[in-house]
């Protein structure tokens, strides 16, 4: 691909992330992996260079642009180099025409930005929301410690128990301590809320929003399988992933419960009033993970906040009808907005008289309401908001 082509083909992704942004459709990796899927004849340069043009696109426009075309528009006032392939060549696009505008910048839409600085983010920490994540993982400590591991590039030991951090891109999904279950992909800040957590062993623990299992998985290591724990969730999909998951790293999960949506309690009523301790990783817009996925800036409008908030309070009444006496429940999302972090505590414990938050002991973040919020600039993690409530 001619470099001219290669900006064509960001625009004509762009088009499509948008759309898909806006009707609440596939994130843009999957429509990026479909895009190539269907041209074989892209290298791997061209490859990697259209996808960089397209998140350097998603990262600079914080409203959600009119068209690709002037997405990339704005790109220009970063990269001037790229104005000059806008000329009309064959693959490339079309000349800019006179008054031609591009795309608003921005760290993100002008609500969105308010509810941030609200949460009382400044405009350093909600820039670090929307920079490059590095690559964490966590060597499971069912099958191997960190100390002795020997992996094909050395990484930089993280402050949790088994952790390590690579630059991001690194390809560990393609290792052979990945095939063999040895280590798992999971942020720092995941790895933090786990040990964070009140549990010990022989106890019941249900993991109520467990999908694909990344704390599943990290609660069996943390306790060497000897807890009874019970994943749970309402997406079937996801939650089938877990089995081959739990098998290639040695965990054991003794049930896994597919919940019908609004309805959970009926397939969730052998175990109430019986768990220990509930983990609620809850829905939520995902604003503390827009390293990964900066489109999350066009996808969320207040609209969907409020069903979000409105789901974050059903599952935390889920889960509190699941908790024993004197037990404990954890409420995570990855979010920093106050809208789903303290908001909903103080929310939780007004309908709930008696259940109280408590001090959480964790080496990075700081407190937020009644729990405690990370953020990729003093953290280095990914946003987090997590509570510890017990009940009466």
């Amino acid at each position: 691909m001619t470099p001219a082509a290669r900006v064509q083909a960001a625009i004509e992704l762009l088009d499509t992330i948008i759309a898909s942004a806006r009707g609440k459709g596939a994130p843009a990796d999957r429509i990026i992996a479909d895009y190539f899927r269907a041209r074989r004849y892209a290298g791997s340069k061209d490859r990697r260079a259209v996808r960089d043009l397209v998140y350097q696109a998603i990262r600079l426009c914080g409203p959600v642009p009119a068209s690709g075309r002037a997405a990339m528009l704005a790109v220009t006032t970063q990269d001037p180099g790229l104005a000059a392939l806008f000329d009309g060549s064959p693959h490339g696009p079309a000349a800019r025409a006179e008054g031609e505008e591009a795309a608003k910048t921005g760290l993100a839409p002008k609500w969105l930005a308010a509810a941030l600085r609200a949460s009382g983010l400044g405009g350093p920490e909600i820039a670090a929301l929307i920079g490059r994540a590095p690559l964490d993982i966590r060597v499971n400590a069912l099958k191997a410690d960190r100390a002795g591991l020997a992996l094909p590039e050395a990484g930089e030991p993280l402050v949790t128990a088994q952790g390590l951090r690579f630059p991001s891109g690194t390809l560990v999904e393609q290792w052979d301590a990945y095939a063999q279950g040895l280590i798992e992909v999971q942020d720092l800040g995941s790895q933090l809320i786990v040990e964070a957590l009140p549990i010990g062993q022989g106890e019941t623990i249900i993991d109520l929003c467990a999908g694909g299992g990344g704390k599943t998985l990290a609660l069996a290591a943390r306790l060497g399988n000897a807890a009874s724990i019970v994943a749970a969730d309402t997406d079937k999909r996801r939650l089938g992933n877990l089995a081959p998951r739990a098998a290639r790293a040695g965990a054991a999960v003794d049930h896994t419960v597919l919940l019908d949506p609004g309805r959970e309690m009926a397939a969730l009523a052998p175990f109430a009033g019986k768990a220990d301790h509930v983990l609620v990783d809850a829905p939520c817009s995902g604003s503390g993970t827009w390293r990964r996925s900066p489109e999350g800036r066009w996808r969320l409008d207040p609209a969907e906040l409020v069903r979000l908030n409105q789901l974050q309070d059903h599952v935390l009444d889920v889960g509190a009808q699941l908790v024993r006496s004197g037990g404990t429940m954890a409420f995570v999302t990855c979010s920093v907005l106050d809208a789903e972090g303290a908001d909903r505590i103080a929310a939780f414990l007004a309908r709930h008289p008696g259940w109280r938050a408590e001090p959480l002991a964790m080496p990075l973040g700081r407190p937020r309401g009644g729990g405690w919020r990370l953020d990729p600039l003093h953290d280095g993690t990914d946003g987090f908001f997590f509570a510890s409530l017990r009940s009466p």
